[in-house]
């Protein structure tokens, strides 16, 4: 039984879809840094100047992507402890969150900003085609899963289950 009074049911939906996204975008964030910034040193998430600042860039994406993680765990404990947590809407929005970050990488930062590239080769396009894809199906996966799943739902007073 929730020990708080119930929210209305926008906002509990609103706050499943923020969480879920704010995890999403901080985990895949997370994954970007540590796979192709530290393991594969393909690129720093700022390339135009030397290696230190390449490097106190990473610190700062990085930092960005934990706090991004850690904020959408509080606020997860949060529905969980209300008896609010729609999973199936969660995870959906965790990929939104995920796939939105990484068109947003590939297609802003990559392209349009130009602060680094996927990878430093000759033939970059097939890196960017498969990078931009994979967000896209990750974006449109999310947003399938939240449309199909009712809105109330895994403990939400009232709902029908």
């Amino acid at each position: 039984m929730p020990t708080h009074a119930p929210l209305p049911s926008s906002r509990r939906q609103d706050r499943n879809l923020l969480s879920g996204c704010l995890f999403g975008l901080g985990f895949v964030a997370f994954v970007d840094e540590t796979v192709f910034h530290q393991l594969l040193h393909w690129h720093h998430f700022y390339d135009k100047a030397t290696s230190n600042i390449g490097l106190a860039s990473d610190g700062l994406f990085h930092a960005f992507s934990w706090f991004a993680t850690i904020i959408s765990l509080f606020q997860l404990a949060d529905l969980r402890r209300r008896e609010e947590w729609n999973k199936p809407r969660w995870l959906g929005a965790a990929l939104m969150g995920a796939g939105a970050f990484q068109l947003y990488d590939g297609l802003i930062q990559h392209k349009l900003m130009r602060l680094h590239q996927i990878r430093y080769v000759p033939d970059i396009a097939v890196y960017d085609i498969v990078w931009n894809a994979f967000a896209a199906v990750m974006l449109l996966a999310g947003a399938v899963i939240i449309r199909r799943v009712p809105a109330e739902r895994y403990g939400d007073p009232g709902a029908e289950q």
